[in-house]
């Protein structure tokens, strides 16, 4: 009798690790839920370590792909490219690609929000900084994030263009307007970095930003860390804020 109790606990024990559903985000992230609905363009769940929570609704556009308690899987937002030519274009040679005549995978996409931060200049960036424009080495940031994903792999990592205008120095009664376009690489857990153009009064150089970002309920939360030298010295700067899609 003990041993048909002890087979039918491990029997229910193994039923109820299987009676979650995971859902899989498109930043590879996966929790496991409670699929409730599934509408046109949203998913309804609550997490499965608490069903008795708050109903949790993601755009449909944000799944990548559910699996089921019963072990079937759904996909979400998948593309098929056709493989035999489309109508109006000559097929290339066999073996060969032509680029442009395939279908495109990806979609833009469009994010932008505040970005306030602080930056500290060092070296000859600072001595210039406070001789020619009577500005403290410490000033405040406040501006604005523009950012363009252009494509996003099958694996999470997206390519992006971003261009974020910044005003410093206003704590100091200064206007310090300063304008960075990066290009860059997020991976799939949201770890990015950039490089391109930094243009300001202190100086014309390039920035090199690494960062991470957060995500909750559809909103971005971006965290930076960039790095710009010239002049003998180097300004650093810290930038944070949010973003949400644009489109």
């Amino acid at each position: 009798m003990q041993r048909i109790l002890l087979t039918l606990f491990f029997g229910l024990l193994a039923l109820a690790a299987q009676a979650q559903d995971v859902l899989t985000k498109q930043n590879g992230e996966e929790v496991q839920v409670k699929v409730l609905e599934i509408t046109p363009t949203e998913v309804h769940y609550k997490r499965f370590d608490y069903l008795d929570g708050p109903l949790i609704i993601v755009r449909k556009a944000d799944v990548f792909m559910i699996r089921y308690a019963n072990g079937t899987k759904e996909l979400f937002g998948a593309t098929t490219v056709p493989t035999g030519p489309t109508p109006g274009k000559t097929a290339p040679p066999s073996g060969a690609t032509v680029p442009g005549d395939e279908e495109s995978a990806y979609e833009e996409v469009h994010l932008g929000g505040p970005r306030i931060g602080v930056t500290v200049l060092a070296g000859g960036v600072a001595d210039r900084a406070r001789s020619e424009y009577s500005v403290k080495p410490f000033l405040t940031q406040f501006g604005w994030q523009f950012e363009t994903r252009i494509f996003r792999l099958p694996n999470g990592t997206s390519g992006l263009v971003e261009l974020v205008p910044l005003i410093g120095g206003l704590e100091q009664n200064k206007f310090v307007p300063s304008l960075n376009a990066l290009v860059g690489i997020r991976g799939p857990k949201g770890l990015e970095f950039g490089l391109g153009p930094n243009v300001s009064p202190l100086s014309a150089s390039i920035v090199l930003a690494v960062g991470t970002s957060f995500r909750s309920h559809g909103v971005n939360f971006p965290v930076n860390f960039a790095v710009v030298p010239g002049n003998g010295g180097a300004r650093f700067s810290l930038l944070f804020g949010f973003n949400s899609r644009r489109n």
